[in-house]
């Protein structure tokens, strides 16, 4: 019925050259609805830098979506990350910092930046959500088409992984995860710890998941180069972690997560048409 496949983390720069020629060979060959880019595509935000980043997807087939992360704002230039930390990344890349969304009668995706430029504590590279543009997104993906995958898009894992070789701390995670479960977001995807995972978050009906994924650049923490390949029908959502081995990119770990049916209620779902005997409820 539909996939993405999910890249992050390439950090061109540092990037792994083989690998990263071997994930545009891979995305021609395989039909899909989304090419999904969670952040960081630079290493130090250095015109350089984005000029492969902005070449490199470029290339991809399209339709493409790409989000800031931590290492795409200019690290040298304190003006830029005081005053303008995603003008680079906006003009390089071509995709918008803030409000960035993609529709299809298939998928759904809104982003949410959760990297700033600086921020009042020691290590900048943690997250940090903003809870009105967290409900902004969240009510956007609510009004999805029916049948459509909704997924969040950002940059830090809202929801730590247990076991992950770093953290993304972000403030007002846990909150922001909550709004997007209630909303019946079905994936917020995520990048920045380099390591693949698909978790269900523990909120409202367990059917809403943390999926990170893994880093195609030399900056291993454990695991090798991967992406994912995210499928999906009206009952399953099925990850697979596609990794390097070397010479290409073979299926790794595979998670089978139950979809979410859509539950939301008439009043909210303009797209259905409602029964003859249906009545408001009780607030």
């Amino acid at each position: 019925m539909g996939r993405v496949l999910q890249f992050s983390d390439v950090h061109f720069g540092r990037e792994h050259p083989d690998a990263c020629a071997a994930a545009l060979e891979f995305a021609h060959a395989t039909p899909c609805d989304l090419i999904l880019i969670t952040g960081d595509v630079t290493q130090s935000g250095l015109p350089d830098e984005f000029a492969a980043a902005g070449d490199w997807i470029r290339r991809m087939p399209e339709p493409t979506f790409v989000i800031v992360g931590n290492h795409d704002v200019p690290y040298w230039s304190l003006t830029s990350r005081l005053f303008h930390p995603w003008r680079a990344f906006e003009r390089a890349i071509g995709h918008p910092a803030h409000d960035h969304e993609f529709l299809s009668p298939a998928v759904m995706v809104r982003g949410v930046v959760t990297a700033r430029g600086w921020q009042a504590r020691p290590n900048w590279s943690k997250g940090v959500i903003d809870l009105d543009q967290t409900r902004k997104a969240a009510e956007a993906l609510r009004e999805a088409p029916a049948g459509a995958l909704r997924i969040l898009a950002c940059h830090h894992p809202l929801i730590e992984m247990i076991g992950a070789p770093m953290t993304g701390e972000v403030k007002r995670g846990e909150a922001a995860a909550h709004i997007f479960a209630e909303a019946g977001v079905d994936l917020i995807t995520t990048g920045h710890v380099h390591v693949p995972f698909a978790l269900p978050i523990e909120l409202g009906d367990h059917c809403s998941y943390a999926v990170g994924c893994g880093t195609l650049s030399d900056r291993e923490r454990g695991a090798p180069p991967s992406f994912n390949q995210i499928d999906w029908d009206a009952n399953e959502i099925v990850v697979t972690a596609v990794t390097w081995t070397g010479s290409e990119f073979e299926p790794g770990q595979i998670w089978r997560l139950r979809r979410r049916q859509d539950t939301r209620r008439p009043a909210t779902a303009p797209d259905r048409e409602l029964p003859d005997d249906w009545e408001q409820p009780p607030s």
